[in-house]
């Protein structure tokens, strides 16, 4: 059952508005999203490149730098190694584009998901050594890979970290004990004594601001490498990083760029996807071209979409772009059938009274999990493990809700595990066997979840009249994007709305669409997604009457353009 809940927070909304030109409306929005102060609405409303802080804050940035330019200077073969995700990929691409334009001998690896697992491994390093590699910098990896890296200096090689995931620590009396991995430099902004201001970077931004700091060493201009902020942005909300502080800049500057792109694969993507260029925005990163840039890791090899971002030629870019989109339709098909056999065993199962969900699903594609865990996670609303074979092991991945920390309760249970990492909201692990069922028996005896804890919360912002939802207040949304995580869309509600003319519309008979009017008398189209059977009992129970939330839109259609509502929640 939800838990609906109106925000509440205050400020003169009227000053607000005056000062920055917004309706007192707008004001209240910034407010509800912790954004306060002149300074912090002035950049949330206006934040820039030129806003950004400087790469040199980071810890062991100097020395990653001077490394790299003695390498380049004295010829000495490179390799990046990132991981297999959105987030790895760009984070490679943008690592290659910057070394070769500053005439260093580089190339790069991506690790094989299936054979060779996440981040940094003893063969990715031997690999390296045997091709005479003298140094490598890893990207969107490395912080956790203490042996490997260890193992890569015994052979004589130079090592460069550079992530943003948290950093393993070992907790003690006195509290915890974090454990640094032996490279030469160790570039993330989650490290304790990094003083870098902002901590919620992805992989991608960390690499460029490498980049940056490295081009500024050089005496180039760090303009030419501007470009690259496109894939800082695809990185940013692929990997579902809160877009607050720079990530805003990040994100909001990179769709800008995106619109207008140079790039032949990812002009390609947009094509043979049908997203209207002009139209492009945060969310179709994150539900179209991110699962396609993210398949080729899944299903083949991540190898194909560096491929994309990389090719030369239309033609090349079309044939790598269709492929991809080809591989991510196959992935939505075994997804379906591995969530349908997610939900059967937690609706058949003891699992249904675990607070922490730990599935074991033997045949699901291991690449798979983490999204499967997702979908497990919006439907239950409870953290999630989907666990799969692996050969002789297991491998999960797992997804979580606010009110749990993924990385902090693996930490708890590492004695069970091979190998675990990732954030707050998202993990990945590798376990024997023989381990599974004594890791789901501990993660829930070790769970302090409350039962409030696991309510989903419905955030409200405010009550809207239909009177105020107008094509001016609208467009004054638009100020508000790019909407992702951290940065959600506003959700407004409307009590006692009457609904009419209620019809099934749209192709897959999953698009309601009905006349809705408020205690005014004010009309508007009203569209619901998803459920729409159980929308249609409910109107039915409640004489047509109900409460719900809502985010208001413009339809345009043969020239013509509407205002309406899309329906997200009621009751």
């Amino acid at each position: 059952m939800e838990r609906w809940v109106l925000l509440r927070k205050g400020a003169d909304f009227e000053e607000i508005g005056r000062k920055y030109n917004i309706s007192p409306r707008l004001a209240a929005l910034i407010r509800n999203r912790d954004v306060i102060g002149d300074e912090a609405v002035c950049s949330y409303l206006n934040g820039m490149i030129t806003d950004l802080h400087d790469g040199m804050l980071m810890k062991d940035m100097d020395r990653a730098v001077d490394i790299l330019l003695e390498k380049i200077k004295n010829n000495k073969r490179i390799r990046i190694i990132g991981d297999y995700d959105i987030d790895g990929v760009n984070s490679v691409y943008i690592l290659l584009e910057a070394l070769e334009a500053l005439g260093a001998y580089v190339d790069s690896d991506i690790p094989d998901r299936m054979k060779e697992g996440y981040g940094l491994n003893e063969k990715l390093i031997r690999r390296a050594y045997d091709s005479g590699i003298d140094t490598i910098i890893t990207c969107d990896n490395g912080i956790a890979a203490a042996e490997e890296i260890a193992y890569g200096k015994k052979l004589g090689m130079t090592i460069i970290v550079t992530d943003h995931h948290e950093v393993p620590f070992e907790e003690r009396e006195e509290g915890k004990l974090y454990q640094l991995p032996p490279a030469d430099a160790v570039v993330d902004p989650k490290r304790e004594d990094c003083p870098y201001p902002f901590k919620g970077l992805c992989g991608a931004a960390v690499a460029y601001k490498l980049v940056e700091v490295l081009f500024q060493a050089s005496g180039r201009d760090v303009d030419d490498m501007d470009y690259l902020i496109e894939n800082v942005a695809i990185a940013t909300v692929g990997d579902v990083m809160d877009l607050v502080d720079e990530n805003r800049v990040f994100v909001k500057e990179g769709l800008a760029m995106l619109k207008r792109t140079s790039n032949q694969g990812l002009k390609a993507l947009i094509q043979c996807t049908g997203i209207q260029k002009n139209r492009l925005k945060a969310y179709h990163i994150g539900f179209i071209l991110g699962p396609c840039l993210n398949a080729g890791g899944r299903l083949s090899t991540a190898k194909r979409a560096l491929k994309l971002l990389r090719a030369d030629t239309k033609e090349e870019a079309d044939i790598l772009a269709g492929d991809l989109k080809a591989l991510n339709d196959s992935r939505k098909e075994l997804t379906v059938r591995a969530v349908q056999e997610a939900i059967c065993l937690v609706e058949e199962t003891s699992l249904r009274n675990d607070r922490v969900l730990v599935i074991y699903l033997p045949d699901c594609h291991e690449s798979l999990a983490g999204i499967v865990a997702g979908k497990i996670k919006e439907r239950y609303y409870k953290p999630v493990f989907v666990l799969t074979d692996s050969g002789e092991d297991v491998k999960g991945s797992g997804r979580s809700i606010d009110t749990y920390s993924m990385y902090e309760e693996l930490n708890k249970c590492r004695q069970l595990l091979s190998k675990y990492g990732g954030h707050r909201l998202a993990a990945g692990l590798t376990l024997k066997r023989e381990h599974v069922d004594t890791f789901r028996r501990q993660l829930n005896k070790k769970c302090t979840l409350s039962e409030d804890d696991l309510t989903e919360k419905v955030v409200i912002d405010m009550e809207l009249p239909f009177s105020c939802v107008t094509e001016k207040f609208i467009e004054e949304l638009e100020l508000l994007e790019p909407y992702g995580k951290g940065n959600i869309k506003p959700v407004f509600a409307g009590r006692d709305i009457e609904f009419t003319n209620a019809r099934i519309i749209g192709k897959g008979g999953n698009v309601l669409k009905a006349l809705a009017r408020d205690k005014s008398g004010v009309c508007l189209d009203a569209l619901y997604f998803g459920d729409v059977g159980g929308f249609r009992a409910a109107l039915k129970e409640k004489g047509g009457r109900m409460s719900v939330t809502f985010y208001p839109g413009i339809n345009e259609y043969m020239g013509n353009r509407n205002v309406q509502i899309t329906v997200t929640h009621y009751k």
